[in-house]
């Protein structure tokens, strides 16, 4: 038994049982993918996948169990690799923040110019994604901390905190009849096509929910994964805007103007995440409490000793 077949077990299965794909991630062939397989497999005297001629189907009972050993063991083994690397290098390293681009935009470049200030020696990497492959990307160990709404927090192998709480709001170009109004409803709203964000993204089920509970149907004539997208088509009169309030700047957006309202949709919240088990360097819980401040290395230590024990 060594590493490599580890790895290729961890591969396949992450790669949906598909040899090819597994030996192209791990550079390697897939007759070799194929051998370690079943060397590992005779070594352990019982098959890890089900079979259907020269496919994987899936996993076999104890398939599933050697899997998530192996999950364990890899992940402990980067773990090792961290410690080491930062005990010999207290500041040097890299920080990999998996995010949206709104959060990566408008909500994070205060904070990493001061994280900049104090690990000028840390090289940080801002994964932009959409927010449903932001828990992937923590499991997979790809990212140190992932930032994101709704998709993070019903993971079992992740630790979130709350970073920030923020409402969506309407925005319309300066030449648009909501623009003159005051105290605009969601009844002015809805004659009008809507741009706004996707399905399951950034607090679109509360925009959904708010015309729901109205009893009116919202013309969604355009969807996007980010608020610039929807800022250049409300900008060029397609429809009203709704969007992230942090997204929406005064000054850069001079052609836009954002309608004054009431609370129409509920609060959202943002939060921040690691994966449960992940060794974190120093700098890694410092940029955790820049974001936030009462989420201190001690208050993530203990989130992850209390999930350990449930």
């Amino acid at each position: 038994m060594n590493f490599q077949q580890l790895r290729i077990i961890r591969e396949t299965v992450r790669q949906r049982f598909n040899l090819t794909e597994a030996a192209n991630v791990l550079l390697t062939s897939q007759s070799g993918v194929s051998k370690h397989i079943r060397d590992l497999e005779d070594e352990l005297g019982f098959e890890i996948f089900v079979r259907r001629g020269k496919r994987l189907l899936g996993l076999t009972d104890p398939g599933r169990e050697v899997a998530a050993v192996i999950e364990r063991i890899l992940l402990e083994t980067q773990n090792l690799e961290e410690l080491s690397s930062s005990i010999s290098q207290r500041a040097c390293g890299t920080l990999v923040i998996a995010t949206t681009h709104t959060q990566a935009r408008y909500s994070l470049p205060g904070v990493i110019a001061e994280f900049k200030k104090s690990f000028p020696e840390v090289r940080l990497t801002l994964k932009q994604l959409s927010p449903k492959d932001i828990a992937s990307v923590l499991l997979e160990g790809l990212a140190d901390v992932g930032i994101a709404t709704d998709t993070l927090e019903h993971n079992p192998q992740i630790l979130t905190f709350p970073f920030y709480s923020w409402e969506h709001v309407i925005i319309v170009p300066k030449s648009h009849p909501l623009a003159r109004r005051k105290n605009v409803t969601l009844e002015d709203i809805a004659p009008y096509p809507l741009i706004t964000y996707d399905e399951g993204l950034t607090g679109r089920a509360r925009i959904d929910d708010a015309f729901q509970k109205a009893s009116l149907v919202a013309d969604v004539a355009m969807t996007a994964l980010d608020a610039d997208v929807i800022k250049a088509y409300v900008e060029l009169g397609m429809g009203v805007g709704i969007i992230a309030s942090m997204a929406f700047d005064k000054e850069r957006d001079a052609n836009l103007t954002r309608i004054v309202t009431p609370r129409l949709f509920e609060i959202n919240t943002s939060s921040i995440a690691v994966r449960r088990g992940r060794f974190l360097r120093g700098y890694v819980y410092r940029f955790i409490e820049m974001c936030a401040p009462g989420v201190t290395e001690a208050h993530v230590r203990t989130a992850e000793r209390t999930a350990a024990s449930l």
